[in-house]
């Protein structure tokens, strides 16, 4: 086939160094041949184009990623949660808490100064060995994911020049160590279905000591999940790398107090859903209360309680357990609601908390609660979302308000006690923040793009226990997701409890 000769139209730059150069500005013809394959093998061919798919699928699409789910969901019980990942190359599972008030994934590791060795979950705990690994690296303090964790205090640097960290728990534990980067394997599914055995590298910590409960065998896991937004989290690291959405979601079956729930990297999708936008340039999941309804009726609380500052605002957190209001609500919240069942119920102190000796369902009894958020966005919450069955009297239930107060304190804290029974979706490329009412033993859509209005994944699930891919995708619920109890405040590093 003769050479096909194209016009090219040549870039300003181009243009500009022609000139400079003292030459005319011409029209650019370049000619264009067609590649000679004579002789060349079919397995030959199929490097090349290997090579140039190579290029071509570094722009891959986003998948979604579900972890698995342990743990309980009584409060009153054990109250830990977490998941399981893989870690270096070969591949080590390890378990690990699931916390989004905090940002970094760290995990335990050799030589480990306090670290449990045995766990009354009845799981058995693993050390990530850096020198086992074939992919491993070293986070030095000159490099930029070392800088980044520095701004939002989440490393420290040493005379090593090794990026290290130190975090302190609200309950007076804490842990240290320093970063590496190796990769984290994981099933993703990604359009049609179609699940693939990926690996991404992300920046997580190497534990060398550990102080307070984090030493204690009964509970003791291998590390902490951080889910929060900032850099160094690991939703972060890869929705940046474009292996995941820039969002997670969880759905938490409350129903029976059996647990269960689904945790995924990408949008869970429902026609219901309303949302609320996220407070920038915040260390946690803040939004906008505005004001609370009891039985349709507004209560009386001044709108400076919700609002933010330093050391006030609204908090949504699967990772605290109960619910806490700040200080100046919490009366006229449990007075409403009082006064609504008063003729129904008797109240009970139990350990300082009000409660109440309840002869039939507290559905019957006890009002509806409406937490209204900026743009439009309520929350409606059951009796059984706000309220806890402790224990029995003569035969009477006893239930107490599951909504604490924070002495003190201008926070409010919405945890698994109202989250449950919802979908609820961090859009944290959106800014935002939604929830829909939803029986979460039911499967769910997941968006597999940014945007959340593309291609959808659902029907199959994910089988934890080996490598077998499934044609299709149905996210189901393995075990609540939540954490053990803990309270961020503002103004300190992250804080679990």
């Amino acid at each position: 086939m003769p050479p096909v000769t194209v016009a090219v139209v040549v870039s300003a730059f181009l243009v500009m160094s022609v000139a400079a150069a003292g030459g005319d500005v011409q029209s650019l013809r370049l000619t264009l041949e067609r590649a000679n394959h004579d002789g060349l093998e079919l397995s030959q061919l199929r490097d090349r184009d290997s090579i140039r798919h190579g290029r071509i699928l570094q722009q891959r699409p986003t998948g979604v990623v579900d972890f698995p789910v342990d743990g309980t969901y009584d409060p009153f019980l054990v109250g830990l949660y977490f998941t399981r990942i893989k870690l270096g190359t070969p591949p080590k599972e390890f378990y690990v808490q699931i916390d989004t008030g905090s940002d970094v994934l760290w995990v335990s590791c050799t030589s480990c100064s306090g670290c449990p060795t045995s766990s009354g979950l009845q799981i058995k705990l693993e050390f990530f060995d850096p020198s086992s690994s074939s992919t491993v690296s070293p986070i030095s303090c000159s490099d930029q994911r070392c800088v980044l964790g520095e701004e939002f205090s989440d490393s420290v640097c040493s005379n090593r020049n090794q990026c290290g960290y130190s975090f302190q728990y609200g309950d007076g534990s804490g842990t240290s160590g320093y970063y590496i980067s190796d990769s984290m394997s994981f099933d993703s599914v990604v359009g049609n279905s179609l699940t693939t055995h990926s690996s991404a590298s992300v920046v997580f910590g190497c534990s060398t000591s550990q102080t307070g409960d984090l030493t204690k065998p009964d509970r003791a896991v291998d590390g902490i999940f951080g889910f929060g937004q900032q850099g160094l989290s690991v939703i972060s690291q890869l929705s940046s790398q474009r292996v995941t959405p820039n969002a997670f979601s969880h759905c938490l079956d409350g129903k029976n107090g059996g647990g269960g729930g689904i945790l995924v990297l990408g949008q869970i999708v429902e026609p219901n859903m309303v949302y609320t936008p996220l407070l920038p340039s915040l260390p946690h999941y803040n939004v906008n209360l505005q004001s609370i309804a009891v039985n349709g009726q507004t209560l009386s609380i001044d709108s400076s309680v919700f609002a933010t500052s330093s050391n006030r605002g609204t908090i949504i957190d699967s990772g605290t357990t109960l619910a806490y209001l700040a200080d100046e609500a919490y009366d006229p919240f449990v007075d409403a609601i009082m006064q609504t069942a008063s003729q129904s119920v008797r109240p009970l102190l139990s350990k300082g908390n009000q409660c109440y000796v309840v002869m039939s369902s507290v559905s019957e009894i006890f009002p509806t609660v409406s937490l209204n958020f900026a743009g439009g966005a309520s929350m409606l919450l059951r009796p059984e979302d706000y309220l806890l069955q402790q224990t029995s009297v003569g035969g009477a239930a006893v239930w107490c308000i599951g909504f604490q107060k924070l002495q003190g304190q201008g926070i409010t804290i919405l945890g698994d006690l109202v989250l449950k029974d919802k979908v609820v979706v961090y859009d944290l490329a959106g800014q935002r923040i939604g929830w829909a009412n939803y029986d979460c033993s039911s499967p769910v859509n997941v968006s597999t793009s940014n945007t959340g209005t593309t291609e959808y994944v659902n029907a199959g699930q994910f089988d934890h226990r080996n490598s077998a891919p499934y044609e299709t995708y149905k996210l189901i619920p393995s075990m609540v997701i939540a954490l053990v109890l803990h309270i961020a405040f503002f103004g300190v590093l992250p804080i679990l409890l």
